[in-house]
C-alpha cells in the first residue's frame, strides 16, 4: 500500500474507535445556543481564559461601589475554592464534605503567622513566606486526612470528611482559646504585602484575587492535561480498572486531597488578609454548600464550569438576593422563564397565565370584601413589582402565620404537580403560581437569610433537570456491551 493511499475503513489496531468518535457524540444545546457552543470550542481554552481575565480586570472601571467590590471579592474567593474542590470531586471523584476545613486552616494559619496573636509582639512573617508556608502545611494536612480515607469511597468517605469539617469548627471554638481566640476569633491580621506594595483597599484585593484565580486555573489546566490529570479521571471512572492498568490508585487519591487542600489554603490566606480577621463561623457548613452549589451549577470536572458556577451563585446569593427589588425580579423572572421553557403549546402557556391573573384579582376582591385587615398589608417586593401586585396578591396585616400555612400548602401543591397527569398539571398550575407569589410576598421576601438558601436550591433543582451535567460539564456517554 502506498503512502498516499487513504487509511482503511475498518477498525484500526491500537485505536479506540469509540473514544475517537467522542466529538461526534457530543450533545449541544438547540438552535443558536448550540452554534455558540461550537464557536466557543473552536476559540480554544487559553484565549477564553485571557478574555475572561480581561473582562474581570475592566469591570471595576464601570464605577463599582465598595459593596459591589466586596461581592466581587467574595465571589472570587468562592470561585477559587470551587476550582480546588473540582480536583477532588470533579477529577478524582472523591466526595469530600470536609473541604471547607482546609479553607479554614489556611485562614487560621495565615492569621497565626501574620498577627500579634502568638508571643509578646506576635509573629509577622512576610507574605511571600507565610502564604507558601501555610499552603504547604495544609497540603500536608490533606495528606493526613486522605491517608485513612484512601480506601473509602462514596458515603463512607463523605462521612469521614464531614466529621473532619465539623471537628475543625468545634476545635477553633473550644480548644486553645488563648491561641485560636475561641468564638472571638483572631483580629488584627496583617494585610498582604508583595513587591513593596501593601494591599489595603477592596479594589486592590479584587485585582489580586483575579490574578491568583487566573494563574491557579492556568496551572490546573496544565495539571488536567498531564498524566496526573488523566490518572485522576481514570480513578474516578473505575478504580479497579485503573489499578489493573498500573495506576497507583491510593497515591493518586492522596495527591488529589493534597492539591485540593493547597488551593483551599491559598483562598483562606487571601480571605483572612482581606477581612483582617478570622472567626469559626466563617468556615461552617453554609460556605461548603455554596462551594458545592457553584461546582454543580457550572459542571463538575470542568475548570471553567467550577469558576463560572461559583461566580454566578455568589453574585445571586450575596448581591441580588440582598435587595427586595432585585430579588423580586429574580424570583418572578425565574418563574416566567421556567414557564416559557416547559409549557407547550403556546396556547397552554397563555391559558395558564390568564387563569393565574384572573384567580389573583378574584381572590383579592373576595378577601377585601370579607375583611379590610385581610388586604391591609403590602407586598414586600419593591419597584414595579410592588405596583403590579398591590391589587392582585393578598397580604394580610399580620402575614406571618398566613405565610407559614401558605408555605406548607405550596410544598403540597408542588409535590402534587410532579405526580399528576398533564391535564391536571395545567389545572393546578394557576393556584400554585398564585400561592408562590403569596408566600414570597408574605414570608420569603421579608427574610433574606432563609430566602437566599431556598432560591439557590431552586436554581440548582431547575438547572439539574434542564442540564444535569451543568453549564460547562460534558455528558458522559458509555458504550453498551
Amino acid at each position: 500500500m502506498s503512502l498516499d493511499s487513504p487509511p482503511p475503513a475498518g477498525p484500526r489496531v491500537g485505536s479506540d474507535e469509540w473514544v475517537a468518535r467522542q466529538a461526534h457524540r457530543r450533545e449541544y444545546l438547540p438552535s443558536w445556543l448550540g452554534s455558540l457552543e461550537r464557536a466557543s470550542e473552536r476559540a480554544g481554552w487559553w484565549p477564553k481564559l485571557a478574555a475572561a481575565a480581561a473582562a474581570a480586570a475592566v469591570l471595576p472601571l464601570f464605577g463599582l461601589g465598595q459593596f459591589q467590590l466586596q461581592v466581587g471579592i467574595d465571589a472570587l474567593v468562592i470561585a477559587l475554592l470551587a476550582v480546588g474542590l473540582n480536583i477532588v470531586v470533579g477529577w478524582a471523584g472523591l466526595l469530600d464534605l470536609g473541604y471547607v476545613a482546609f479553607f479554614g486552616c489556611g485562614a487560621y494559619g495565615y492569621a497565626l503567622v501574620s498577627s500579634g496573636q502568638i508571643g509578646a509582639n506576635g509573629i509577622h512573617l512576610p507574605s511571600y513566606l507565610s502564604i507558601p508556608l501555610v499552603m504547604a502545611a495544609v497540603a500536608g494536612l490533606g495528606l493526613l486526612v486522605g491517608w485513612p480515607s484512601r480506601r473509602l469511597i462514596g458515603d463512607y468517605l463523605a462521612i469521614i470528611t464531614l466529621f473532619f469539617g465539623e471537628a475543625f469548627v468545634e476545635f477553633t471554638n473550644n480548644v486553645a482559646p488563648s491561641v485560636l481566640g475561641g468564638p472571638n476569633g483572631i483580629v488584627g491580621v496583617d494585610a498582604i504585602r508583595l513587591f513593596g506594595y501593601t494591599f489595603t483597599t477592596n479594589k486592590s484585593y479584587y485585582y489580586l484575587l483575579v490574578i491568583v484565580l487566573v494563574v491557579t486555573m492556568g496551572v490546573l489546566r496544565l495539571l488536567d492535561t498531564s498524566r496526573t490529570g488523566r490518572a485522576w479521571r481514570a480513578v474516578r471512572e473505575d478504580p479497579l480498572a485503573a489499578a489493573s492498568m498500573t495506576i497507583p490508585v491510593n497515591r493518586v487519591k492522596l495527591m488529589a486531597f493534597a492539591f485540593g487542600a493547597a488551593v483551599a489554603a491559598l483562598a483562606g490566606t487571601l480571605f483572612a488578609a482581606q477581612q483582617i480577621s478570622v472567626f469559626p463561623t466563617d468556615f461552617d457548613t453554609p460556605i461548603l454548600i455554596l462551594v458545592y452549589a457553584g461546582l454543580i451549577l457550572g459542571g463538575a470536572g470542568s475548570i471553567a464550569g467550577a469558576c463560572t458556577g461559583a461566580l454566578v451563585v455568589m453574585v445571586v446569593y450575596d448581591g441580588l438576593l440582598r435587595s427586595p427589588t432585585e430579588s423580586g425580579y429574580l424570583f418572578y423572572g425565574l418563574i416566567l422563564l421556567t414557564l416559557l421553557a416547559k409549557l407547550r403549546p403556546w396556547r397552554r402557556l397563555a391559558l395558564v397565565l390568564a387563569a393565574t391573573v384572573a384567580l389573583g384579582y378574584a381572590i383579592h376582591a373576595i378577601a377585601a370584601a370579607v375583611s379590610d385587615s385581610a388586604v391591609a398589608g403590602g407586598p414586600h417586593s419593591a419597584g414595579l413589582i410592588a405596583g403590579a401586585l398591590r391589587d392582585w396578591v393578598v397580604v394580610p396585616a399580620s402575614a406571618t402565620v398566613a405565610g407559614n400555612w401558605g408555605f406548607v400548602a405550596l410544598v403540597c401543591l408542588l409535590v402534587a404537580l410532579v405526580q399528576v397527569s398533564s391535564q391536571w398539571r395545567t389545572i393546578l398550575l394557576p393556584p400554585t403560581l398564585y400561592l408562590a407569589s403569596f408566600v414570597w410576598e408574605t414570608r420569603l421576601a421579608a427574610e433574606p437569610a432563609i430566602t437566599r438558601q431556598l432560591m439557590i436550591g431552586a436554581i440548582l433543582i431547575v438547572m439539574m433537570n434542564a442540564r444535569p451535567q451543568g453549564l460547562f460539564g460534558s455528558r458522559r456517554v458509555e458504550a453498551l456491551t
